[in-house]
């Protein structure tokens, strides 16, 4: 005898599916304690009540308790007096919209003294009162105080400073702070993947105190970037979605345990909802050393790479384009004195294979100085073995200026157009001159309109074609009232008047 089973009204049906959908995805959401938290999740099992408004309540709404209160933001200032002669035109959001929107309504005439050089923000890593922020945001500061959420501003001073990597540290006097400081818990940024929660916290346009956007981990390792205020030479950065402005610079990026994976860094200001973060773990160990001892020594090998691309490997006879092509080898380097010639491919570091520019100049600088290093090298279609003792990267070496040193005069400092720092600044390297690699704030080369990159050359009746030529300049007319200087920037030449 057949059974025969009833047929079920379609409405039933429905009812019958939905309630076991509700069973499923309830069970997925409060029984693997692995999963992203749902946007209800926390809610949910915090709610002892179960009423509507815990059922609606954000599980941000606990990362902010967490995060926002050690978030500063930063203000810096550049000046301390007041030029005579002139009153230049500022706006009152900071230098980067004053560049970005030149004839802005809103600029206004503002006393030198009183000019801010620009705004950002930054968080407390400890309660001894250091600040992590990005380099670009007080790299031009004389003067920087941080001002907590409660409105205490408080006086900072500069730790250490890493353009390489844009990362700066501050320390505040936590006597000088009224309240219970709130250090920031690190996360580890190189376990986030993308889709993962990422929450910014900042101050936007320097007004918007405490502001934290909501988005995801949009792409991870992004290199090439060019960021404005200074690019830094050392890039593998966290792009997101949550929404990034000019004044978060700085901030904390934080996953959705309240926990910093990132420092908020730059945005693409032609697109929407592209910012980009230092990762953390590298922000970190940048500020570790930075507090021990005020700079970032880094191994240096004495090359330019160049990417090896298909075109060029089988120019030279090589299997595959895994490799970082030399492109020239710089004269008394690390390289230069272990054999290291143009046009050699070096393809293993310490047995390391070498596989893209960017992951093998990170690799290099994070040896130790004065370290040997064993490099894997394909030399006209051969490998070879070359043994490397690393020196230190010049840039991380502190000058030491002395008073008599004439290669700085008049708020300026010059070098041959040959040297590794001018050779970034100048499109061609046999140019003769000598060019300014940098420019002292509120100095007479400054108010002549002097700056960095600039190519000197003539100097009053002077012609500039190198180092020593400008040193006899100096010695001319060091003591003069005023002095003319020809100058080349980029493909157009102008005179410019210097009041030593």
């Amino acid at each position: 005898m057949k059974i025969r089973i009833p047929r079920l009204a379609p409405g039933a049906t429905l009812v019958i599916a939905g309630f076991l959908a509700g069973l499923i995805l309830s069970h997925s959401i409060t029984t693997d304690p692995g999963r992203p938290i749902p946007l209800t999740g926390q809610a949910l099992a915090s709610d002892d009540e179960g009423t509507t408004e815990g059922l609606l309540r954000s599980p941000f709404v606990d990362v902010a308790d967490k995060v926002v209160p050690g978030v500063v933001a930063i203000s810096t200032r550049i000046g301390e007096g007041q030029r005579r002669g002139r009153r230049p035109t500022f706006h009152p959001w900071g230098d980067m919209f004053e560049e970005l929107f030149p004839n802005d309504p809103r600029r206004e005439e503002t006393p030198r003294q009183r000019r801010p050089s620009g705004s950002g923000s930054g968080f407390l890593i400890d309660r001894d009162g250091y600040i992590l922020t990005n380099n670009h945001v007080i790299s031009k500061a004389s003067k920087v105080s941080v001002t907590f959420p409660d409105g205490d501003e408080i006086e900072a001073t500069i730790v250490g400073q890493d353009p390489e990597t844009d990362v700066a540290l501050l320390k505040i006097d936590p006597d000088d702070f009224e309240g219970d400081l709130h250090p920031l818990r690190f996360g580890d940024s190189d376990g986030v993947q993308v889709g993962d929660w990422a929450i910014a916290v900042g101050n936007p346009f320097g007004q918007l105190a405490g502001t934290l956007t909501v988005g995801v981990i949009s792409a991870k390792g992004r290199v090439d970037l060019n960021i404005m205020g200074g690019t830094p030479a050392y890039q593998n950065f966290i792009q997101t979605d949550a929404s990034i402005n000019f004044g978060n610079s700085g901030g904390p990026l934080v996953n959705a345990r309240g926990e910093v994976v990132g420092v908020n860094t730059a945005i693409n200001p032609a697109g929407q909802g592209i910012g980009f973060a230092i990762p953390i773990n590298m922000a970190s160990k940048i500020a570790d050393e930075l507090r021990r001892t005020g700079r970032v020594s880094r191994g240096y090998l004495g090359i330019l790479p160049q990417t090896l691309t298909p075109e060029l490997a089988e120019s030279l006879d090589i299997p595959d384009t895994e490799g970082i092509l030399i492109s020239e080898v710089l004269q008394d380097t690390p390289a230069d004195r272990s054999g290291l010639e143009r046009g050699d491919v070096i393809t293993r570091l310490n047995g390391e294979p070498v596989r893209e520019m960017n992951s093998f100049r990170m690799l290099v600088a994070d040896q130790i100085v004065g370290s040997e290093i064993r490099l894997d090298i394909i030399r006209e279609g051969r490998e070879k073995k070359v043994e490397v003792v690393l020196g230190e990267k010049p840039s991380a070496v502190v000058a030491s200026v002395r008073d008599d040193d004439e290669s700085v005069w008049a708020g300026l400092r010059v070098d041959e157009v040959d040297t590794r720092e001018a050779r970034r600044m100048v499109d061609d390297p046999s140019e003769e001159g000598v060019v300014v690699v940098e420019v002292e704030i509120d100095s007479p080369a400054e108010e002549a309109g002097i700056q960095v990159g600039d190519v000197l050359k003539e100097i009053g009746n002077l012609e500039i074609t190198d180092l020593s030529d400008y040193r006899s300049a100096v010695r001319k007319y060091k003591e003069k009232k005023a002095v003319a200087i020809l100058l080349k920037r980029g493909n157009q030449t102008r005179y410019v008047g210097l009041k030593p």
